[in-house]
């Protein structure tokens, strides 16, 4: 499972928010107050055709708003240059955050072609500022006067984090230097863009379609009746399509008895931009990658993941490399041992053949119901998704940390699948408007993500407005939404990204949940899949989508001793991806552009990960996640943070669970701070000590009881 957090661009971390009204017609609702709760944007009022003039528009009040910040006579002081900086900017954060969320989830012809035009704006906008050298004299002063404005602890990390972030951003550089890193990062916006909108045609046009449904053989109705819909509905009346999900493995392999026909959906998969034609991106990865280099050395750094690592929690790409390899080992022992037990299987049939990629997923399956008697079709009736959220998702919040939810049925929204939940604290106050987008469509990006349209403040007294975004599988009409348990993990997962943004509405609007590091922005999304299983929860929701009975307790536990099944496999495929995000990121610049398919197998190789049945998560020409989604050279971060998130967990095992004491203390000392402090100190003040691997391994099943 993946998530993604879609945060638009640096700016948006350095320019937050402004209480500035805009001089705007009021035809374009993206330039108006937003009458709807907590500035929700008013999607029945927007047009495509709104958001190019909107985002110019924006700009132009935001490069007044900076000017009069570097004009300002007075002597540079926190609040006339930090705080005036944190105060600018409202009307663009909240036009790109709308645009950016509509390109990712629900895009258009016409939304692609304005973000063509958009990117390289707002690129050159994001490098007017903090590339600008009167501003950043300013702030300078500031810092170095540092220890003497007695400033609260918040406000002092604030203008540290400031500073910082304008030095990476290279506005120390010579003028010369600063010149050619304006073309770079042009360069890079461009082309991460045209990865993306690839990447969408790429996976929308690799959907495989299936004439007959005896070659389904294996899949439940529901899912052979969602195929007969989704062909239909893309033009193949009569057909069956199985879309794309974003990894390279996909779940209807561990169902398909036809040999061939998982071998063909795997092939798909794992050709997206890899074959020439108009959806090839083995060019763009390479430049990308490349310019990236050059962009490191002349910000003085060796590598992109030396200068993107440096103010991450882990610091060095040595460190990250470290904690992976030191995984892999065992990673890839277990993962030959899962193997040895399929072939077995195989051996014994009336065809033997060697177990390959496109049969994992298959054999997997069939040795999880020999272990363990455990079939994902036995399972899915009792994980109706309106009943895990309603019943799970928001019944774990509740008991945690106190908030309740009523959906909303008369706000405005982007697509009718969308669903609106106004959120309450404990008191009864609203706190926050959530929105859920779960099932798949041609023109959403694959996955699963968290996001935001309105960022929360407390000096602009904005609440925030959050979206969840996945991409399951959309039921035929009529029918209910039975998921996997790994997409109800997914759901726990997402919304421990909205918790988070909902939770850290500090008084400066960049402190806030999503401007963390990003080696940390994961660990409360994973801490909160904990709850999935919990016995309380996992009771609650988990009954049958028909008579409401809850699932056998033979089965539950057949679930709990499943948990750790497979685990080798998904820590390699996992480990696989990180490590080659890491080799892209650690090229030296000058060399000759590289080609994808041979640069991917000798990383692979290198780190002895090469395993021909366990291809990575994500091979390097549909690895949205490196390319255009922020975590170039952070992909590592999700096992970073599940050092972190286990270890927390195992707090609260350690204190007795699921109560709201200990949701409290998680909420006031993890959650709610956001980018107020330095994240491992608080983390130390949680935990009472540094985190260790030693829960990790524990939960994967991969320590030495185990």
């Amino acid at each position: 499972m993946t998530a993604r957090i879609l945060l638009a661009t640096l700016l948006f971390s350095l320019v937050a928010a402004s209480p500035c009204a805009i001089a705007a017609p009021p035809a374009n609702p993206l330039l108006s107050p937003s009458p709807l709760p907590f500035g929700a944007p008013q999607f029945d009022k927007i047009k495509d055709s709104d958001f190019v003039p909107a985002i110019d528009a924006a700009i132009a009040l935001h490069e007044t708003e900076i000017a009069a910040i570097v004009a300002n006579p007075a002597h540079p002081s926190f609040d006339n240059t930090i705080v005036a900086l944190e105060r600018s900017g409202l009307a663009l954060n909240q036009v790109v955050s709308t645009f950016e969320n509509l390109t990712q989830s629900n895009t258009d012809p016409a939304l692609d072609a304005a973000k063509t035009v958009i990117q390289p704006r707002l690129q050159a906008h994001q490098d007017s500022i903090t590339l600008n050298p009167r501003l950043f004299a300013r702030i300078k002063t500031v810092h170095a006067a540092a220890a003497t404005l007695k400033l609260d602890a918040k406000s002092a990390y604030l203008l540290d984090q400031t500073y910082i972030k304008f030095i990476h951003a290279g506005a120390a550089l010579s003028p010369a230097d600063q010149a050619r890193l304006r073309t770079l990062n042009q360069q890079i916006t461009r082309l991460q863009t045209a990865f993306e909108q690839k990447l969408l045609a790429a996976t929308t046009g690799g959907a495989v379609v299936i004439n007959s449904a005896t070659e389904l053989a294996g899949l439940d109705q529901p899912t052979i009746a969602a195929a007969a819909a989704a062909a239909k509905t893309r033009g193949h009346p009569g057909a069956f399509l199985i879309p794309l999900r974003n990894t390279t493995q996909q779940p209807v392999l561990a169902k398909l008895t036809d040999r061939a026909l998982r071998a063909r959906i795997l092939s798909a998969s794992e050709q997206r931009g890899d074959t020439p034609g108009p959806t090839d991106m083995r060019d763009i990865v390479a430049k990308l990658a490349a310019l990236r280099a050059q962009k490191a050395q002349l910000m003085g750094y060796p590598s992109f993941a030396a200068y993107t690592l440096s103010d991450q929690m882990a610091k060095t790409p040595e460190a990250a490399f470290k904690l992976m390899d030191s995984l892999v080992p065992g990673a890839t022992a277990r993962a030959r041992g899962e193997a040895a037990d399929m072939q077995a299987i195989i051996d014994h049939e009336s065809h033997p053949f060697t177990l390959a990629a496109s049969d994992w997923e298959y054999y997997s399956d069939r040795v999880r119901a020999a272990k363990y008697s455990l079939d994902e079709a036995q399972t899915r009736p009792y994980f109706e998704l309106d009943r895990v959220l309603r019943d799970g998702v928001f019944f774990a919040a509740n008991k945690l940390y106190g908030i309740t939810f009523k959906e909303r049925h008369d706000i405005p929204l982007y697509q009718p699948d969308v669903r609106a939940f106004e959120v309450f604290d404990a008191d009864g106050k609203p706190i926050a408007l959530w929105f859920a987008d779960y099932f798949a469509r041609p023109n959403k990006q694959g996955g699963a993500w968290c996001s935001e349209f309105v960022q929360p403040s407390g000096l602009l007294d904005r609440k925030p407005v959050v979206v969840n975004v996945a991409s399951f599988t959309k039921p035929a009409p009529g029918q209910k939404a039975l998921i996997s348990f790994d997409d109800v993990t997914t759901m726990f997962h997402e919304f421990g990204h909205a918790l988070h943004a909902i939770f850290s509405n500090q008084y400066y609007p960049s402190q806030n949940g999503f401007d963390v590091p990003r080696d940390v922005i994961e660990f409360p999304s994973q801490f909160n899949e904990h709850w999935a299983l919990d016995p309380v929860v996992f009771a609650n929701y988990a009954r049958h989508y028909q008579t409401g009975a809850p699932m056998p307790a033979a089965m539950v536990e057949k679930i709990r001793r499943a948990k750790t099944f497979n685990q080798g496999y998904m820590l390699t495929e996992y480990l696989a991806a990180a490590l080659l995000d890491m080799e892209w990121h650690s090229l030296p610049p000058g060399l000759k552009l590289q080609t994808p398919d041979m640069f991917e197998a000798q990383a692979l190789h290198k780190h002895a990960i090469d395993l021909a049945q366990v291809p990575p998560r994500y091979r390097t020409t549909y690895f949205a996640h490196i390319w255009e989604n922020g975590y170039a050279a952070n992909y590592y971060a999700y096992l970073w943070a599940e050092v972190l998130d286990d270890d927390a967990y195992a707090w609260f095992t350690e204190h007795g669970g699921l109560t709201r004491a200990n949701g409290q203390r998680f909420r006031d000392m993890m959650l709610a701070p956001g980018h107020t402090a330095d994240p491992m100190a608080l983390y130390r003040a949680f935990r009472g000590r540094d985190p260790d691997t030693a829960a990790l391994l524990r939960q994967r099943g991969l320590d030495s009881k185990s």
